[in-house]
């Protein structure tokens, strides 16, 4: 069987009798059997159910009543409650642990008919960007397997990427699925904070995170946020805004203005190779009557400490109900309740997650709170401000998704120097607004290079919709 780009294809051969759900499910089953034990992207298959979810599909297809998700086979982060199913966040803190509740995204994309074939590998409790942390080992870039996918939803990525599944839902914070988007050469999108239910995602930063898709197409991107999107009486955080019909609504506009970040664009840390591919994109841009003009962001060097002040504190309180006591990982030799506390945490968490925890717990003790938290949230108020202020005067801001292209497993053993990796993707989520991550190329060793693309909240249809513009994937 041949490799889909997007679902239209796929419906294409469904609709002649080419193919069937059944056999694409067998399809990807045989490319995860052969390409998983290297790159271990998927922590578990579930081939029997996926098979039947396929057949129930077919019987759709045929009756007329199939979803608009018919045919397309996804895998989920680690992250996301698929009752029945083992949850662990990539961690040993909930080993054994198997949901209880189906979430709301997940849920919506049942009711679509999509297939779900499996829980994919991701930095523990979705803290890092390299997909090392996890508890279950590092997923491989598929373009060179000694090199990471990016993090924190690397295994999904990775899945789109090596065609082990049609598209992945992964859940982005600070960057996590346009970082791996970019590494793997990939579609990932962020959508407007509040845009997608958080219900049955478990909690990282709850200001931040966010569902998101990844996939091969913008068309898949739109349709699949079009399905997941929408108010939920199970998340009070989630928008009550009407849905567009994202995957209708990607008829580009024939000219935008385009700001890019000068600074993003001259940063001393930025790959040559990343920048002369953005710039060269850049003209192409000026070229089809587009305006583009350098834009000044002058808290550029404030992002990352707000970001990881912010989201270390949030993690401290959500990590909390962690304890050995309730459910998950409890330690073997605990002697009373103080040590079960102690020794399952301890021993449950990887050293990222507890560096966090313990930071976390820092900026909120009581002596330096106003000193690290407060301050932090008057600077992403600043950060929020200033960003929708260029959002009013441009239709979108680009920059570089990330300073390099797909580093080596093991290479960066500094924290700092993995946390500066997130210096172009945390703006987004600082503000709340959505942003995409596409390919734009390949460096001299081929690995993928993405280029970034925000737009102002809730207006995913025209960042799709130029998203396409960059894919020359342009729905006339």
């Amino acid at each position: 069987m041949k490799r889909f780009h997007s679902l239209s294809e796929v419906c294409n051969e469904l609709a002649a009798g080419t193919t069937s759900c059944r056999q694409l499910v067998e399809y990807y089953l045989g490319n995860i059997e052969r390409q998983n034990p290297t790159l271990n992207a998927f922590l578990e298959v579930w081939p029997d159910e996926a098979r039947a979810q396929a057949d129930a599909v077919d019987a759709k297809l045929t009756a007329g009543t199939a979803g608009p998700l018919a045919g397309m086979v996804i895998g989920l982060k680690d992250v996301l409650a698929y009752a029945g199913h083992s949850l662990q966040s990539s961690s040993l803190m909930l080993d054994g642990f198997k949901s209880l509740f189906t979430g709301t995204a997940v849920q919506r994309l049942l009711d679509a008919d999509a297939i779900l074939i499996g829980r994919q590998n991701c930095d523990e409790f979705a803290m890092g960007g390299s997909n090392e942390t996890s508890y279950f080992g590092p997923s491989r870039n598929a373009a060179d397997p000694e090199r990471v996918p990016g993090g924190s939803s690397g295994g999904s990525a990775v899945a789109v990427q090596a065609d082990m599944c049609l598209a992945s839902i992964g859940s982005d914070t600070g960057g996590s699925v346009r970082q791996p988007a970019a590494f793997c050469g990939v579609i990932g999108l962020k959508p407007t904070y509040s845009r997608i239910s958080r219900y049955g995602l478990v909690a990282f930063a709850s200001s931040f995170d966010q569902i998101g898709p990844i996939t091969r197409s913008v068309q898949d991107a739109a349709l699949l946020l079009e399905v997941m999107a929408g108010p939920d009486g199970m998340d009070s955080t989630a928008s009550q805004r009407e849905v567009p019909a994202y995957s209708q609504q990607l008829t580009p506009a024939p000219h935008y203005r385009i700001g890019y970040i000068a600074d993003a664009i001259d940063n001393a840390g930025l790959n040559p190779e990343i920048k002369t591919a953005l710039e060269t994109q850049l003209d192409t841009l000026r070229g089809q009557g587009h305006v583009v003009e350098a834009v000044e962001f002058p808290y550029l060097d404030f992002m990352i400490p707000t970001y990881y002040i912010l989201t270390t504190a949030e993690a401290s309180s959500n990590l909390g109900r962690f304890d050995g006591v309730k459910y998950g990982y409890r330690a073997p030799d605990a002697t009373d309740l103080e040590s079960l506390y102690k020794k399952s945490r301890a021993q449950g968490f990887g050293a990222e997650v507890q560096r966090r925890i313990l930071l976390g717990t820092f900026v909120l003790s009581a002596n330096y709170y106003d000193a690290y938290y407060t301050k932090a949230q008057r600077v992403r108020r600043l950060i929020k401000e200033k960003t929708d202020e260029l959002l009013r005067q441009y239709d979108f801001l680009v920059l570089p998704t990330t300073p390099t292209t797909a580093f080596k497993i093991g290479e960066k053993q500094d924290p700092v120097s993995m946390y500066l990796a997130d210096i172009f993707t945390v703006q987004a989520s600082l503000a709340g607004v959505p942003a995409i991550s596409v390919p734009v190329g390949e460096d001299a060793a081929g690995l993928p290079i993405g280029l970034q693309v925000m737009a102002g909240a809730f207006r995913e249809a025209e960042l799709l919709a130029f998203a396409g513009v960059l894919t020359e994937e342009v729905v006339a």
